[in-house]
């Protein structure tokens, strides 16, 4: 692999002072993170980010947007919204995000699989590459393939006073389960070092090929498939500049609502 450009990119002043020039700033190889998933799971649902910024940050990604109204895919340089009823948009450059992580994917590595199962089979092979290449860099993933059997999640939006990300689910979650769908995955991998600012570990989006269907994946199976994977060594984090940000106590442990938000089926929540 060919030594990468590396860039402690300025982009917080960027973002503070006026919101320009973010196409400037922004390097290919790195994780551009706007604000924290601990945020987001105390009830940071504003953002002061907007789609048509984020585009400038990556090509590549997920997230979610105001109101955590539905699940954010960006694929191909367009940015999706999967909302809570089913119907996937494209994002309003306008929409703002109270969180995301984009990059502009370049494949380093190409992983051919076959005969998985499950979720967990996915990440174990995933986790094996990434052991092999550096477990403490980032990975941006797309995987097209079709999916015999895929769950997925998305959301309806919620208005202030906010909930927690927890309780926000447990009252708008809505459920997708779908049969040989042909899809794509857009995945990430933070490490373990990123407990703090992120879930580590995978996390993966879908969005089928009619961009009609898609949302934060709870699990899947599929028969083969080829993973390209992008190796990202260096990492830029956005802070919102607005008060109720700063009144949120960021050093709080949210793991076990963060563990909630990515793996759990909500027992009430629609199935469709």
């Amino acid at each position: 692999m060919n030594l990468k450009r590396k860039c402690a990119a300025a982009l917080m002043a960027g973002l503070m002072v006026c919101g320009t020039a973010y196409a400037e700033t922004a390097d290919r190889e790195t994780i551009q993170q706007v604000a924290l998933l601990q945020s987001l799971a105390q009830g940071y649902f504003g953002g002061t980010v907007t789609v048509g910024q984020l585009r400038e940050l990556g090509d590549t990604g997920i997230g979610t947007f105001k109101g955590l109204n539905g699940e954010m895919i960006v694929l191909d340089g367009v940015v999706y919204q999967a909302l809570g009823s089913g119907e996937v948009v494209v994002a309003d450059d306008k929409e703002t995000v109270p969180f995301s992580n984009v990059t502009f994917f370049d494949k380093d590595i190409t992983l051919p699989l076959t005969g998985i199962k499950d979720k967990t089979a996915l990440e174990a092979q995933l986790n094996r590459v990434v052991k092999e290449n550096g477990e403490n860099s980032f990975y941006m993933i797309k995987l097209h393939t079709t999916f015999p059997s895929i769950l997925f999640r998305s959301e309806y939006g919620s208005s202030e006073p906010y909930p927690t990300l927890v309780g926000a689910l447990k009252e708008k979650q809505t459920e997708f389960t779908h049969k040989d769908i042909t899809g794509t995955i857009v995945g990430l991998y933070c490490p373990n070092y990123m407990g703090g600012l992120n879930s580590t570990g995978w996390h993966f989006h879908f969005i089928s090929d009619d961009k009609k269907h898609g949302g934060h994946v709870l699990e899947l199976s599929f028969q083969s498939g080829e993973v390209l994977m992008d190796k990202t060594d260096a990492f830029s984090m956005l802070l919102p500049d607005d008060k109720h940000f700063q009144s949120f106590n960021l050093a709080k442990d949210m793991k076990e609502d963060i563990r909630q938000a990515e793996q759990d089926k909500q027992p009430l929540a629609n199935k469709k």
